[in-house]
């Protein structure tokens, strides 16, 4: 029974973190290119009092051992990379990538961060930044006078002026062969990991890599019903090992009794 209270004890703990990565998801729900987690878990180490195959005769053997299972623990928090749905802005700095890739972002201090966000705008000096004003990589300049920017599926990023036009660059995108490893630093940023991989940089539309869609930004893909049930689940998990807890610990109890 005291081991009964110790692999509850595990079950309550694992719904708790489960809980945590739900709020998160559902916190998020309006967060530009926000990809929901999920909870990873598996069983924890079994005690062996039987082992399956354990010969009780000459000729005989027992078909099946007898193991006991001392709960369960979180083994990681996996975001699950599906687009959600691209939203229409009207505003010429909004992007969307229409399948897989990220935008490249230079830090302050010069390392190179990945977001799917698209929600660029210009700092005073005309260059093309993030909303917490760190430059998009490769570098663009916007000139002074513009009256539109074009930003082709490919990612050709075009100045209309008054009486001419200008390309600007290229927009680029960098793709990973376990974005699942990618880790979270906040600010819609992510940063490369081992886990990861190096980042393969190309156009988009070509090896792999998604198009660009202007004027519109990537929903979060966070589905609020889905969510809900969830949440429902881990609610009902956690009750279940408290009642497991109460209940082994009720027959403690009675066990103590038996000495009166």
């Amino acid at each position: 029974m005291i081991r009964a209270l110790w692999t509850a004890a595990t079950g309550m703990t694992a719904q708790q973190a489960n809980l945590d990565v739900i709020s998160n998801n559902l916190a998020n729900v309006n967060t530009t290119g926000f990809k929901k987690t999920r909870n990873n878990f598996q069983d924890l180490m079994y005690q062996t009092l039987r082992q399956a195959g354990a010969s009780t005769g000459a000729d005989t053997e027992v078909p099946t051992g007898i193991q006991i299972g001392h709960g369960v623990r979180q083994v990681a928090t996996e975001k699950i990379y599906t687009s959600g749905n691209p939203q229409s802005t009207g505003k010429d700095l909004d992007v969307a990538i229409e399948g897989n890739g990220f935008f490249q972002i230079t830090m302050a201090d010069g390392t190179l961060a990945y977001t799917r966000d698209g929600s660029f705008t210009t700092d005073g000096q005309g260059r093309i930044v993030t909303a917490d004003g760190y430059l998009l990589e490769p570098a663009m300049t916007v000139p002074d006078g513009t009256t539109q920017i074009t930003i082709s599926a490919e990612g050709i990023v075009t100045a209309t002026l008054s009486d001419t036009t200008e390309e600007l660059g290229q927009i680029t995108l960098a793709r990973f062969i376990n974005p699942a490893g990618l880790s979270s630093v906040g600010h819609n940023l992510l940063k490369e990991t081992v886990a990861s991989g190096a980042p393969v940089v190309g156009n988009p539309g070509e090896d792999g890599a998604g198009k660009l869609l202007q004027q519109y930004l990537e929903s979060s893909n966070v589905q609020v019903v889905e969510e809900m049930v969830n949440m429902i689940v881990a609610q009902r998990a956690y009750e279940i090992n408290s009642k497991a807890i109460t209940t082994a610990d009720d027959m403690l109890e009675k066990a103590a009794a038996l000495k009166r």
